[in-house]
C-alpha cells in the first residue's frame, strides 16, 4: 500500500465525503429534460433513447452539485420508479437499458465503503498483457476482494479502494461495455503515444478474465496534484472489472499524462 500524499488524501475525502449529497430537486428535472430531448424526432435515436443519451441523462445524478458526489436516497427512489416503468424501459435500446440497469446497481445510495482490499499482482503489466508499449509501461494493476458477508463493490467502495491503494482521488465510475473498453484502451493517448493493437488485445483479455461472466466493467478518470509517484500534476483513468458476486475486483490504472508542477 502506498503512503498517501496530503493532496491526494484531502482530494479523496472531498470526493467521497457522504454529507455532500446530490440534490434531487435539480437532478430529477435535469434528467427528465434530457429524456424529453432524447425522445425528439431530431435526436440521434429519434424517439428511441440510445446508450449515449441515457448516459448523458444519468450524469445529472452524479454531477448536479458541481462534483461527483453520488446518488442519494431520493434520487434512488426515483430511479427505482423509472426502472420499473415499462413504457420508459421500452423506449430504451437494449444497450441503453443495460446501461440504466448497471448504473442503478452501481449507484445504490450507500455511502459506506465496504472493505475492498487491493494488492499488487504477480508479474509486470507487459508480461500480463503479452506485449510492451506505452499502455504496459504506464499501467498499475491491483486486485483483491471484499471478505464474505462484508458487502459488495458499489460506487463508494470502488472509489474509496482506488484512492486508498492507488493514491489519486478519482471521479465517478461509469459502466462500460467491452467495446467501450477497447476504445478507451486503444484510442487514449498515453504521454503522446497510442498503444499497440497487441497491448490492447492483451489488456482486454486480462481485464475481462474477471468480468467475462458478470458483464460488470467500469471506468473512471483520475487527476492528482503532486502525488507521491510524481513531482508533476498527473492524470489518467482506471478500469475496474468486478466478479459475478461483486466481491472480487481487478483494477488497472493507466497514467496518461503530466500537466505541470504547480
Amino acid at each position: 500500500m502506498k503512503t498517501l500524499s496530503m493532496t491526494s488524501l484531502l482530494g479523496g475525502l472531498m470526493l467521497f465525503a457522504a454529507p455532500a449529497l446530490a440534490d434531487s430537486t435539480t437532478s430529477i428535472p435535469a434528467f427528465e429534460a434530457s429524456i424529453t430531448a432524447a425522445k425528439s424526432t431530431t435526436s440521434p435515436g429519434g424517439t428511441t433513447i440510445v446508450r449515449a443519451e441515457i448516459r448523458t441523462a444519468l450524469e445529472a445524478f452524479v454531477y448536479d452539485t458541481g462534483g461527483p458526489v453520488g446518488v442519494d436516497s431520493a434520487e434512488r427512489a426515483y430511479l427505482t420508479t423509472r426502472l420499473n416503468d415499462t413504457p420508459f424501459q421500452q423506449s430504451l435500446t437494449g444497450t441503453a437499458a443495460k446501461y440504466y440497469a448497471d448504473f442503478y446497481e452501481l449507484n445504490d445510495a450507500t455511502f459506506t465503503s465496504h472493505p475492498l482490499y487491493q494488492g499488487s499482482v504477480s508479474g509486470t503489466a507487459a508480461s500480463l498483457f503479452g506485449a510492451t508499449g506505452p499502455l504496459a509501461s504506464n499501467a498499475d494493476i491491483k486486485e483483491g476482494y471484499i471478505p464474505n458477508g462484508q458487502g459488495i463493490a458499489n460506487q463508494t467502495t470502488l472509489g474509496t479502494a482506488f484512492s486508498t491503494y492507488f493514491e489519486p482521488p478519482v471521479g465517478p465510475f461509469q459502466p462500460i461495455t467491452v467495446k467501450e473498453l477497447i476504445e478507451r484502451l486503444g484510442t487514449t493517448s498515453i504521454k503522446g503515444s497510442i498503444p499497440s493493437v497487441d497491448e490492447v488485445e492483451g489488456a482486454v483479455a486480462y481485464i475481462t478474465q474477471i468480468s467475462r461472466n458478470s458483464n460488470r466493467l467500469y471506468a473512471a478518470d483520475w487527476t492528482c496534484r503532486r502525488c507521491s509517484f510524481s513531482p508533476w500534476n498527473t492524470r489518467g483513468y482506471v478500469i475496474a472489472a468486478v466478479s459475478t458476486d461483486r466481491r472480487f475486483v481487478r483494477m488497472v490504472s493507466v497514467w496518461t499524462a503530466d500537466f505541470g508542477d504547480d
